[in-house]
């Protein structure tokens, strides 16, 4: 009998189950990744940008399975976890909205409530938000939405790999390379759509970026500082941040912390945006982007979970 209760309690680990989250028009879904006991915090994790499914994957190209492996190195520190499809994206495809009506605080608002249905099902007085990429921005949006019954519901932040300046700020520097009058046009559109005014015939050229019915997306979206929203937030802040990371710089990681003394900052030496050790030469560092077997960068769960536990929620 001894051996038996010994075999099992080797074999105990993690249990993953399906969540749902009501919405309009469809029911959002997720999973939810329980340490084996109780668990002593629970986060949310917060996609990039695009088609960036609950496992931090878009097919065909990206399949670095951030966000599971994420999910599991936080199991493994005692911390639950649920990892989101947001609106249009895997088993939330049909609560996707027709893309001229989507606006960034409709992603804040499902953070919020994501956030309060995580810490429901857990039975934690609150829930962390872990944002990635651009679900950075959304974290950042989504404390200072509101109010809401959900706003309390949030114990505080972890910025992954976000970016720290407008994101017009960014796209123009991803800009720089392409051609003349193509550059041009960019930027003119780019003006265009901060100042809230939608560009009627972008050229086709940039169709993918400027299309018309992605314009009041990127209205909504455009205008935002994360530096100044992290300025007006008061709760705890964790930003983690690689060096070799090649979408998004220190600079940003740095620029955030300006904005909030009392954050956390941390730069892993040799992680790139997926969060898993990589060269700084373009092609070695893609080429992390489409391995799945290739683990997080040692530290980063580890990190994440220890500011987590040291302020957690009473």
């Amino acid at each position: 009998m001894l051996t038996l209760l010994a075999a099992a309690a080797l074999l105990a680990g993690p249990t993953a189950a399906d969540v749902t989250l009501p919405a309009q028009p469809a029911p959002l879904s997720g999973t939810l990744l329980s340490p084996d006991g109780a668990p002593s915090a629970v986060v949310v994790i917060l996609p990039g940008s695009g088609p960036t499914d609950r496992d931090g994957n878009q097919a065909p190209a990206i399949r670095a399975s951030t966000y599971r492996l994420l999910a599991e190195g936080l199991a493994a520190e005692g911390i639950a976890t649920v990892r989101i499809d947001k609106r249009g994206i895997g088993a939330s495809a049909a609560a996707g909205f027709d893309e001229t009506k989507l606006r960034f605080s409709d992603y804040a608002a499902d953070a919020r409530a994501w956030a309060a249905q995580a810490a429901r099902l857990t039975n934690q007085p609150c829930a962390w938000l872990i944002g990635h990429s651009e679900g950075a921005l959304v974290a950042l949006q989504a404390v200072q939405d509101g109010p809401s019954p959900d706003d309390d519901r949030i114990c505080g932040l972890v910025l992954l790999s976000g970016a720290g300046r407008p994101a017009g700020v960014v796209l123009r520097e991803q800009l720089t390379a392409v051609p003349e009058p193509l550059k041009t046009q960019a930027y003119d559109a780019l003006t265009q759509l901060e100042a809230g005014r939608t560009v009627a015939d972008p050229p086709a050229a940039l169709a993918a970026l400027f299309r018309p019915s992605v314009q009041p997306y990127l209205i909504s979206w455009l205008p935002l500082d994360p530096a100044a929203l992290l300025a007006a937030y008061e709760g705890p802040v964790f930003i983690g941040q690689g060096t070799t990371d090649i979408q998004v710089g220190v600079v940003d990681a740095q620029t955030l912390a300006a904005a909030d003394p009392d954050a956390t900052l941390k730069l892993w030496d040799g992680v790139n945006h997926v969060l898993k050790t990589a060269p700084v030469d373009r092609a070695g560092n893609l080429a992390t982007y489409a391995d799945p077997d290739l683990p997080l960068a040692p530290g980063v769960a580890r990190d994440v979970a220890a500011f987590i536990k040291a302020n957690a929620a009473p």
